[in-house]
């Protein structure tokens, strides 16, 4: 390096350090590394004209849920990343195909806003479109009662997915997420998004079978894991197993909380004090997938749409607990209030077992 570099470069620094409240210190430190979040769906190939997936009459028999108007005085949030621009019309067509009530922006039900809760919404992606039209089309055939807040993040990065999140949690009492990624170091910094008094919160636990995902392995969320339907020639139900691909595992960094921890059960996973996923669990095989309208272009396909992965589970468990009208938290989930129906087959690379494991939590919903 030659000598006028050299003291150019000394001149330059010790410009900087001159700037008041500059030090060598904040000179040297590197920039937040930014997380990006993915959308657990899994789509069987080809779009129909008519539904091919589950109904959600086919659903509520499956797990013996109510069927009249449930969910009224409540709101459901949705978080997803992107725009669904036809999220409101395939509602529609979605909930006359099943005989819903209509839920619009006209009549209150429906309401679409951006991370900051304004109406300038963010570009398409069509994977982000069908998991929007999912998430909000199964909260309402849950809970037809509740009005449904979709909110979009400007992108999938944590930092817009959180602001979406605030804006969700200070406007519904049950917020549904359908995203996650790896667990990374100082995950813990973020579970502040997820702590509203009086909010429930649901994430997916994830669609790759272990380890745990991030945000589906915070304390203060119910992370929802997936299961197989099975049905016979005549449509009866014939069993339920764990899902091959339910996201689950111990959290790297994320410690138990206590409600999970003074668990009867949590020693049966081996987490020793670490937090476990999933919580809980519902369909989300493919194969036993659901149906979904969408005309936004997935693949450049429209129409019927038979969908699966955690996507599926963790909405319809926010709308099940908006049926109920009480907050939904892991003081909720392992005491007494629900009717659990224990899923003891099945592996995601760790065995399904008698009583809360890493495949199905504590099982599926039931009444």
């Amino acid at each position: 390096m030659s000598w006028f570099r050299r003291i150019s470069q000394v001149l330059s620094l010790a410009l900087f350090l001159a700037v008041p409240g500059v030090t060598a210190a904040v000179a040297d430190s590197p920039a937040p590394q930014e997380h990006y979040a993915n959308h657990p769906i899994r789509v069987r190939p080809g779009a129909t004209a008519a539904p091919t997936g589950l109904t959600p009459a086919t659903v509520e028999r499956a797990y013996s849920f109510p069927t009249t108007q449930t969910g009224a005085g409540t709101t459901i949030a949705i978080v997803d990343a992107y725009n669904d621009p036809s999220a409101e019309s395939d509602l529609g067509v979605f909930s006359t195909q099943f005989g819903l009530p209509p839920c619009t922006t006209a009549n209150g039900c429906f309401t679409k806003v951006n991370q900051s809760g304004g109406t300038k919404y963010p570009r398409t992606n069509s994977g982000w479109a069908l998991e929007i039209s999912l998430d909000i089309q199964w909260a309402h055939a849950v809970a037809p009662g509740a009005k449904i807040l979709l909110v979009e993040a400007a992108s999938n990065s944590f930092t817009n997915l959180m602001a979406a999140e605030d804006y969700a949690s200070a406007h519904a009492q049950y917020v549904s997420n359908s995203w996650g990624g790896s667990e990374f170091s100082g995950e813990s910094a973020y579970d502040t998004h997820f702590a509203r008094t009086g909010v429930s919160y649901f994430v997916s636990s994830g669609d790759n079978g272990a380890p745990a995902n991030y945000p589906s392995a915070s304390p203060n969320v119910i992370s929802v894991g997936g299961t197989t339907l099975h049905f016979d020639s005549n449509g009866a139900l014939t069993g339920e197993t764990g899902w091959s691909s339910s996201g689950g595992g111990c959290s790297t960094y994320e410690t138990a909380n206590s409600a999970q921890s003074t668990f009867s059960q949590y020693g049966h996973v081996s987490c020793n004090g670490k937090r476990a996923t999933p919580d809980v669990s519902l369909d989300a095989d493919p194969a036993s997938g659901v149906s979904v309208y969408d005309s936004t272009p997935y693949n450049g396909q429209t129409g019927w749409f038979a969908v699966g992965g955690t996507s599926v589970s963790s909405p319809i468990w926010a709308a099940r607990s908006a049926d109920t009208g009480a907050l939904v938290n892991a003081g909720y989930v392992y005491g007494n209030a629900i009717t659990f129906r224990d899923i003891t087959v099945g592996n995601n690379g760790n065995p399904c077992l008698t009583g809360l494991d890493l495949v199905t939590g504590r099982g599926s919903w039931t009444g």
